[in-house]
């Protein structure tokens, strides 16, 4: 009866042994460690205005939702909210999810009805590897942000309607994809491109209109825009953007979108507040590039190998799992919270430390942060 708990117990020790064992850390409301570690870029989390419009909401409708959009949980939040992120992304129209993981496993799996290839970059995030899992879809892996690759796959599958998977900035170590020349990849062979938008949403572009507004594909006919509403946007959720057909399609099929309780009211009105500070927010995006540059001078000099970020996500490489555990735990005893990355979230069997900048963090703070950093390497 109890082979099978002993075969978890088993497979438990192995990842122990390999430094890829995981915990949960609670982290206390009065927490007051430097958050290097979380995706609140803009610091807008806590934002008063944020807060007050989602307490207002959940004042009028309660903790929850109560049922899916389709059932119960749709409300004028939600559609305010998807009327301002389909402006913002320069897109025909917008449908809101309960998380961005949700959000890209339906857009993925929503196009198997009519695209029969995927072309998925190396590193792509979990939840696109995961949707053209289920998708059912042959899927052809492409080397990371190569649009040559991708061409010679798209040719050596003549006759075949494709979609092309890629991030705008990846998420471990924080690079940008070339998404023009992918485009013309794309466009070229009559193929879609999928972008999931989430660590350049807010950071990148015009009034932070993200990565793929930065590369001027904004509301294009086969380019469809995934992003998460935790990051910038400081709250919970996720979007599709993209050709109002599409969006209709997504209501009609998308199974995670069907029978998935929705986003709580509260949760929609903070983002819809979000989204006129994200917009105008110049001055923090200066202040996360400027950071970006203060990192990797300072982590430089001290000899390591830090690329400039394209947003606000940079990794520095550790020699392993173990090590990159020890200097992440080291950081956060003397009170700095930096993200520890090892497979499978690394695509390359490397670990990581995993920075990500926030514009609410102060100047002395930041300093003091990077300096530990420094001083707790392995």
């Amino acid at each position: 009866m109890t082979g099978w708990l002993d075969g978890l117990e088993r497979l438990a020790e192995t990842r122990s042994k390999a430094g890829l064992t995981r915990q949960l850390r609670p982290r206390p409301a009065d927490d007051s460690v430097v958050d290097l570690a979380g995706n609140d870029y803009l610091g807008l989390s806590a934002h008063p205005a944020v807060v007050g419009a989602s307490a207002s909401a959940l004042r009028a409708y309660g903790l929850g939702a109560t049922g899916s959009r389709l059932v119960r949980g749709s409300t004028p939040a939600h559609l305010a909210l998807e009327s301002g992120l389909a402006t913002w992304l320069g897109s025909a129209a917008a449908l809101v999810f309960s998380s961005g993981y949700l959000a890209n496993l339906a857009a993925v799996r929503s196009l198997a009805g009519v695209c029969d290839l995927i072309v998925s970059d190396a590193y792509n995030h979990a939840s696109l590897i995961d949707g053209c899992k289920i998708s059912g879809t042959p899927t052809v892996v492409a080397p990371h942000n190569s649009p040559s690759a991708v061409a010679t796959i798209l040719d050596a599958h003549p006759g075949k309607t494709a979609v092309v998977v890629t991030e705008s900035v990846f998420s471990v170590d924080g690079d940008l994809s070339p998404l023009s020349s992918l485009h013309s990849v794309t466009s070229s062979r009559g193929a879609l491109l999928l972008v999931d938008d989430a660590h350049a949403l807010g950071t990148l572009g015009p009034g932070g209109a993200g990565g793929v507004v930065a590369a001027g594909l904004g509301g294009l006919d086969d380019v469809i825009v995934t992003a998460t509403l935790s990051k910038s946007l400081g709250g919970a959720g996720g979007v599709v953007a993209g050709p109002a057909a599409f969006i209709r399609h997504l209501v009609d099929t998308g199974r995670t979108f069907i029978y998935d309780t929705a986003l709580p009211p509260a949760v929609a009105a903070g983002v819809s507040a979000a989204l006129p500070i994200a917009q105008a927010a110049d001055d923090r995006r200066a202040l996360l590039a400027a950071r970006g540059a203060q990192v990797v001078s300072r982590l430089g000099a001290a000899g390591f190998d830090v690329t400039p970020p394209a947003a606000g996500v940079l990794s520095v490489l550790t020699p392993g799992p173990e090590a990159a555990l020890t200097w992440a735990a080291d950081c956060r005893d003397r009170g700095v919270a930096v993200g520890c990355f090892r497979p499978p979230s690394t695509p390359d069997g490397t670990s990581r430390l995993r920075l990500t900048l926030n514009a609410g963090i102060t100047e002395p703070d930041f300093a003091r942060a990077l300096d530990v950093i420094v001083e707790t390497a392995p």
